[in-house]
């Protein structure tokens, strides 16, 4: 899910903190490394055709963005094997950070945008989940994004394949919540270069390999003809998960103690049952 342009005005400031010297690629690149990323990174898809990203923080959990699974609707993720071949496996939970308020579209969210999913089973060997508590991110740092989503929003066909790009850090932004913006180093969002699109929220962003944040909306560029207006390929902002480590910590604790036939509201209004995952056209 990603949403409508920032105001330029808004952005000016945070442009000239800007270096310009971090390697940046244009467009996303597939990964095809059997032991890079795919091991971590997995895909969300729901019963009424939705796509996000998500990553594995233990074998059984997945850390996301909230608004990806704020309907309470079925769940499924799928992971990809050192052979890149897909297994889909049920969401049995979802617990969606207190602080976060559905209905709301990611820019206007005043509360936290973070959800864990518990899985009905381990994922098992040849998969590396993901600490998100360490790190932080500062204005200047050479980030990685890496999704399932499409490379246009136009192209829905090409989802479900796992691309990353290389952007970097230009500082916090106050909108409804407090959010780190990263970008495209070559083009500063003035032009429509790498970042997040359409399947792309609840993705990781990565520091020197370390998870630093979870992709919450995107912008499109400055500069961009009306007639075709995008919001993609501009901004990311991203929910920095250092920010977060004592939620994250108490309640992936909780989640793996969390048999899978447990109860929706056992843990209390934010968390829910799935349904039953049946899959629907993207």
């Amino acid at each position: 899910m990603v949403a409508s342009p920032l105001r330029a005005c808004l952005l000016g400031a945070l442009l000239g903190l800007v270096p310009l010297s971090a390697q940046a690629v244009v467009q996303g690149q597939t990964s095809r490394d059997p032991g890079g990323l795919r091991a971590s990174v997995v895909r969300i898809e729901s019963t009424a055709g939705e796509i996000c990203s998500g990553t594995l923080i233990a074998q059984d959990i997945v850390l996301t963005a909230a608004h990806c699974v704020m309907r309470q609707a079925g769940y499924s993720v799928i992971v990809v094997d050192p052979n890149f071949r897909q297994r889909r496996l049920r969401v049995a939970a979802a617990s969606m950070h207190p602080d976060f308020v559905p209905g709301t579209t990611p820019e206007e969210q005043p509360g936290t945008d973070l959800a864990m999913l518990k899985l009905e089973q381990p994922v098992g060997p040849g998969f590396r989940p993901l600490d998100p508590r360490g790190g932080s991110i500062s204005t200047g740092d050479a980030v990685d994004i890496a999704g399932f989503g499409v490379v246009a929003e136009n192209r829905r066909n090409t989802a479900r394949t796992l691309r990353t790009a290389h952007l970097v850090s230009i500082g916090s932004l106050q909108v409804a919540n407090r959010v780190t913006v990263v970008t495209d180093a070559r083009r500063l969002a003035e032009t429509a270069g790498a970042g997040a699109c359409l399947g792309d929220s609840g993705g990781p962003i990565l520091r020197g390999g370390q998870m630093v944040g979870v992709v919450s909306w995107s912008s499109g560029a400055m500069r961009q003809d009306r007639r075709a207006r995008t919001a993609c390929g501009g901004f990311t902002a991203v929910t920095p998960t250092g920010e977060h480590t004592s939620w994250i910590s108490s309640r992936a604790a909780e989640m793996a103690a969390m048999p899978a036939g447990v109860a929706a509201g056992q843990a209390g209004r934010s968390e829910w049952m799935a349904r039953p995952a049946r899959r629907r056209a993207y």
